[in-house]
């Protein structure tokens, strides 16, 4: 991997944190409410739910780009920046938030900490409206979470 590889991984990983912060914001809890929903609602005995969908729709555009670039150029390595989001994703999200995987490790960490607490308060509204903090990786803090989830429910 050169220099060049490696600044194009991280740089896919920063503009996959705002542009995936975007999409669940004005897709997710916009037209596609009706897959996200499955994700607000108390768990089934299943281990799927529609919600699901998204991470389908999103593994097949990131194997297209893999197919379509060449590991030596830019493409390809703008694939693996997504893949390796959707890593972090699905280990932060899925497993150490949602526990869809059995895990007794509660982090220590202030970073995991403020990360879970932002989605456990983006899961205290239960409808497509008024949600606050719809990114993965990045979380604002807790306090102006709980400001923001007070001034939009009108409890400002």
């Amino acid at each position: 991997m050169s220099l060049t590889h490696l600044l194009l991984v991280i740089a896919t990983l920063l503009v996959m944190e705002f542009a995936v912060a975007l999409f669940h914001r004005h897709v997710m809890h916009g037209f596609g409410w009706a897959w996200h929903a499955s994700h607000h609602e108390p768990r089934k005995a299943s281990a799927w739910e529609r919600n699901d969908l998204y991470a389908v729709v999103f593994t097949a555009a990131a194997i297209a780009l893999f197919a379509l670039g060449d590991p030596n150029g830019p493409v390809w390595w703008i694939a693996f920046g997504i893949t390796l989001y959707g890593l972090l994703y699905g280990l932060l999200h899925d497993v150490l938030i949602h526990r869809r995987l059995p895990l007794a490790w509660k982090p220590r960490n202030r970073y995991l900490q403020r990360l879970i607490a932002a989605h456990h308060m983006h899961h205290a509204v239960k409808t497509r409206e008024n949600g606050v903090s719809f990114g993965f990786l990045y979380a604002p803090p807790v306090e102006q979470l709980r400001a923001e989830l007070r001034r939009r429910n009108g409890q400002a």
